[in-house]
């Protein structure tokens, strides 16, 4: 009997997770509030709220692996505090009721500011904000009886990521030729994780027994400078690299006063003012997975975003 993989959520990690597993030949069980995702004979829809216990049990019915994917309606801390809590622990609840392992695409949030490159075994406790909402979610993860998995990734690239400070903040601005303005420092390196590769890393760690209950980083390549990366995205397009320019931190905050969606970037321009920087040397290792270079992701990405905008 062909085994279950249910997935939460149809953003460009559920998608991507639900692609890949699809064309391995995997059963998947998309659950989104709209009945999205992508169209794939072995991807089955249904519009299911997995925040609602009631329409969670049935839908999650035979699952062997469960992958909550789902994010906060609003990127802002009292936003997640009102509704990530809650949907993990009627998850967590679900899964566990059926013997199912939940694997969680994590951000690198609970680390908070650090000193050097960030490693799996760096204390994950910042409090406050965002930041101290997915400090807690870890830890309503360990204190569960479920078997889960969580998967941290810095920011995202790659086809089907929108809103991120490599997607539609920057690709097509550069393509179109238009002066691109980014947050922090064009000149400090950044760790960028292409999102098929965290999804390969979660489908890997699901099927993996002996690393569930622990906390990984998805295989992410080499840091670039935001300047190298708007260069070779560019370069890749075939199109000159447009002028830059970059908004400090200090200024940032100046905005924000009068924004609030700036405002909640002000809370993690730290990781663009300096060296922000994903070691995943021994995560790769334990799973057997290596990062896509760099070069063929973008060539990947921009390809999407081509097709997408045409």
């Amino acid at each position: 009997m062909t085994a279950v993989h249910v997935i939460t959520g149809a953003g460009p990690v559920g998608a991507t997770v639900a692609l890949q597993l699809a064309e391995a030949g995997q059963q998947v069980r998309l659950l989104t509030r709209s009945g999205s995702g992508p169209d794939h004979p072995m991807v089955e829809r249904r519009r299911v709220d997995v925040s609602r216990p009631d329409q969670l049990a049935s839908a999650i019915d035979g699952a062997e692996v469960v992958h909550h994917c789902i994010h906060g309606s609003a990127y802002d801390a009292r936003t997640w505090r009102a509704e990530l809590p809650a949907a993990e622990r009627t998850v967590l609840e679900a899964a566990g009721r059926i013997g199912a392992v939940v694997v969680f695409p994590e951000s690198l949030y609970s680390y908070g500011p650090v000193d050097g490159p960030m490693t799996e075994d760096l204390p994950r406790t910042a409090t406050g904000g965002k930041l101290g909402v997915r400090a807690d979610l870890l830890a309503q993860r360990a204190a569960s009886t479920t078997a889960t998995i969580s998967i941290a990734a810095s920011d995202f690239y790659g086809p089907r990521v929108l809103n991120a400070h490599a997607g539609e903040r920057l690709i097509p601005t550069v393509l179109a030729g238009k002066t691109m303005r980014v947050v922090g420092s064009l000149d400090q390196p950044h760790s960028f994780t292409y999102v098929p590769d965290l999804a390969a890393a979660m489908i890997r760690a699901a099927a993996t027994p002996e690393l569930w209950d622990t906390f990984l980083h998805a295989p992410t390549a080499s840091p670039v400078t935001q300047r190298q990366l708007i260069t070779q995205v560019a370069a890749t397009a075939g199109v000159p690299a447009p002028r830059m320019s970059a908004l400090p931190s200090w200024a940032l905050k100046a905005v924000g006063l009068v924004s609030p969606s700036t405002r909640e970037l002000v809370e993690v321009g730290y990781m663009f003012d300096r060296p922000f920087v994903v070691d995943s040397t021994d995560s790769e290792a334990r799973l057997g997975l290596a990062p896509t270079p760099f070069d063929i992701g973008l060539k990947e990405t921009v390809a999407w975003w081509q097709e997408f905008g045409s």
